[in-house]
């Protein structure tokens, strides 16, 4: 069975804060993904969806389905990630936010190997 582990999430503030610290950036027009390598040996995200940059909490919702959904399905090294919105992201198609998405991840996969 397939599902988003808790051990997949990054839940602390401890945690966010390590990336945050000294982040490496990866910039689409629609996000920014933040990340830097783990010693857990396996991946985890982290979302920062504020009601600045996406109003409606239904569209926060629909991103992160789609963030977590994407996140899941795409075998990633050892990284924690963390997904920043930008101005206009929840008027974006899902198929873009998707696309963009998988090239992100591969953009990871080649940067940290797998």
């Amino acid at each position: 069975m397939y599902c988003f582990d808790k051990k997949r999430r990054l839940l602390k503030k401890k945690d966010f804060d390590v990336v945050f610290n000294q982040p490496n950036k990866t910039v689409t027009s629609e996000f920014v993904i933040l990340h830097k390598a783990n010693t857990l040996g396996y991946a985890r995200l982290g979302l920062a969806l504020s009601k600045k940059l996406v109003p409606k909490a239904h569209q926060r919702n629909r991103l992160k389905r789609l963030l977590r959904e994407s996140f899941r399905t795409h075998p990633l090294p050892a990284v924690d990630v963390i997904f920043l919105a930008r101005h206009g992201v929840a008027k974006v198609e899902n198929k873009v936010i998707a696309t963009k998405l998988g090239l992100t991840w591969n953009k990871l996969i080649a940067f940290y190997g797998n």
